[in-house]
């Protein structure tokens, strides 16, 4: 026998007793010995057993050992003899089991399975390991276990094109498989499979083609870029990417972040994820500036390579609104760029236009002709219900509700506003509007995800809604009043040469801190204060720190992010850096330089041209 060729054969893990066959050769592992003889495993299923007599060596556990099937009994039980062979070759044996989709799995539970697909997270717990495998159909975990708390399968790494075989069962109320086998697959199969996976999710993820919720020529002119994004965060959703949402902390970039999230979250269940998928798949987190800061940046890679290391989680795609198309953001994105994080961006502030080759798509009026009227709230919308189009009745007065809270002037204010009218007045929207703001404040760089939801009457309880919102707008004129009863006095009168008023307030000194309102919205309520009372007038307001001002028009068309740029260039050691829209925005400057720097934007401001 030592001279012959011959067939050895090896089960695979879904193998079952059916599979062997009496007198063939069979690899094997030693499990254990008892009196009477050795315990051989054929697999993780099958095992049997070499009588004392039929051992031709001495062996210790785990040991590789071939074994000849002497005889398989009606009681299922397996006599196996030792034989010792020098040359042979040997055969896998694979169960055959059908290929399904992952859609499908819901009619297969109790029956052994294949899928195939990518790999986009691997957890480990404390018991199992849990892949997480997409296909052109949808998302299904994969339990393997070897033993508590030990990675089972460490060969098979993140974005790994697999086919696993398993018994589908039902844990908790959804779907899961048990594995038997996860395999790699071949180069060229693995192609095939990414290939067809990628063309079914592209055919997928693209949205349906629905029409806006209000007529207007410049959402019309930017729906392509829209459908992009929307198509950007489906595929995510589809792929298991985890999604970082950050938002300017007002009531317009909550307004468009809830309405993405809603569409996200809800989608994230549709699709078969985990109960709790859109708590580790989904983050949505504000930004104190209308920026995204660098601070942001930090704390959105500690959490995502967190995540990527305990839970092998792809890096996230990250969603900008209301923040992300200035140059402000440009350091913030060059520290993303190391790490390969995808950007979208949906925001009115001015572009600039050196943003664009960080980001993957960019929803902006300005690139269609409009401008900062069509508030970030109204984008966010409209992209979401392109995300899922079934969030639209929950989110439908989101526009309105960020077009008066962020002052808007566009027509599609009106229109927005006319849509809710029956449920949400003007006058409801901007109370929602302020309790949002004041909220937000308190929660600092919270998401507060469940409180926002009651603000906007998301959470389905319209009187627990009315009676919240009530109260928060009581605690916040109260605290408006009080602070502008404390500045009023001190704000500081000019005529400029073209005609404007120029109103200046020094909100280190004569305002309260560390309170609500803080020194942007102080600016912005004295300005709404001072143009109710000079009406027709042309207005300017500036409320400024120590390094910072603040500014607010009505009637002068400037342009703050330009101006911005060419004080930057104007006053060397002026540190100075902002933006923000053409008529509201900020700037921050060193302190040493504010005298300087306060009279070079006044004398900007004096020759800006004035409404007529």
């Amino acid at each position: 026998m030592e001279n012959e060729d011959i067939l050895v054969y090896r089960l695979g893990a879904s193998c079952d007793l059916a599979d062997i066959e009496e007198q063939k050769y069979y690899i094997g592992k030693v499990q254990g010995f008892a009196n009477f003889g050795m315990f051989v495993q054929l697999n993780d299923r099958i095992k049997g057993l070499v009588h004392k007599s039929n051992i031709k060596a001495e062996h210790k556990e785990r040991d590789t050992i071939l074994v000849k099937v002497r005889q398989i009994r009606p009681n299922g039980n397996i006599d196996l003899e030792e034989v010792q062979i020098q040359v042979y070759q040997v055969q896998n044996i694979e169960k055959k089991s059908t290929t399904v989709r992952i859609v499908d799995l819901g009619t297969k539970i109790g029956k052994t399975v294949a899928i195939e697909g990518e790999v986009a997270q691997i957890k480990q717990t404390s018991g199992p390991t849990i892949f997480t495998i997409v296909d052109e159909s949808g998302t299904q975990n994969v339990a393997a276990f070897i033993e508590a708390g030990v990675r089972a399968y460490p060969e098979i790494e993140l974005n790994d094109i697999v086919k696993v075989i398993g018994e589908v069962m039902k844990r908790n109320n959804q779907l899961q498989i048990e594995a038997d086998a996860i395999t790699k697959l071949s180069a060229d199969d693995a192609i095939q499979v990414r290939v067809r996976i990628e063309k079914a999710l592209d055919i997928r993820s693209e949205p349906e083609d629905i029409p806006l919720l209000v007529k207007s020529e410049v959402l019309e002119h930017l729906r392509p870029e829209m459908k992009k994004v929307a198509k950007i965060i489906r595929k995510a959703i589809f792929t298991a990417q985890p999604i970082i949402i950050r938002h300017h902390a007002d009531a317009d970039g909550i307004c468009s972040a809830v309405a993405i999230e809603q569409a996200v979250v809800s989608l994230i269940k549709e699709s078969g994820a985990d109960f709790d998928a859109d708590y580790y798949l989904f983050k949505r987190a504000p930004s104190k500036a209308p920026f995204y800061e660098i601070e942001d940046i930090t704390r959105d890679l500690d959490f995502s390579l967190k995540d990527h290391v305990r839970f092998g989680q792809k890096m996230p795609l990250v969603v900008l609104t209301d923040n992300g198309s200035t140059e402000e953001d440009e350091p913030s994105y060059k520290i993303a760029s190391v790490y390969d994080i995808p950007f979208v961006v949906i925001d009115h502030h001015h572009p600039d236009k050196t943003i664009d080759k960080y980001l993957v798509a960019h929803v902006n009026p300005y690139h269609v002709g409009g401008d900062f009227g069509i508030t970030a709230g109204m984008l966010g919308t409209e992209v979401a219900r392109l995300i899922n189009p079934k969030v639209e009745p929950i989110i439908r007065h989101l526009p309105a509700v960020a077009g008066v809270g962020d002052r808007s002037e566009a027509p599609e204010r009106a229109l927005y506003l006319a849509l809710v009218r029956d449920q949400y007045s003007e006058d409801i929207c901007k109370y929602i509007a302020l309790a949002l703001d004041y909220e937000q404040f308190w929660l600092r760089f919270n998401d507060g995800r469940e409180i926002i939801k009651e603000i906007l009457n998301i959470s389905g309880n319209s009187a627990r809604h009315t009676k919240l919102v009530a109260l928060l707008v009581e605690g916040a004129n109260a605290m408006i009043e009080d602070q502008l009863s404390a500045c009023m006095p001190h704000v500081v009168t000019r005529e400029l040469k073209n005609g404007a008023k120029l109103f200046l307030l020094d909100v280190e000194i004569h305002a309260h801190k560390f309170t609500f309102p803080p020194p942007g919205k102080t600016s912005g309520e004295v300005h709404d204060r001072l143009c109710k009372e000079y009406e027709g007038s042309p207005v300017v307001t500036i409320g400024f720190g120590p390094d910072f001002a603040v500014l607010r028009s009505r009637g002068v068309l400037m342009n703050i992010p330009r101006m911005v740029r060419e004080l930057h260039v104007e006053i060397p050691g002026g540190g100075i850096s902002g933006g923000g829209h053409l008529v509201v925005g900020s700037i921050k400057f060193v302190e040493g330089m504010r005298d300087t720097v306060l009279e070079a934007l006044i004398n900007k401001i004096s020759e800006a041209q004035v409404q007529k």
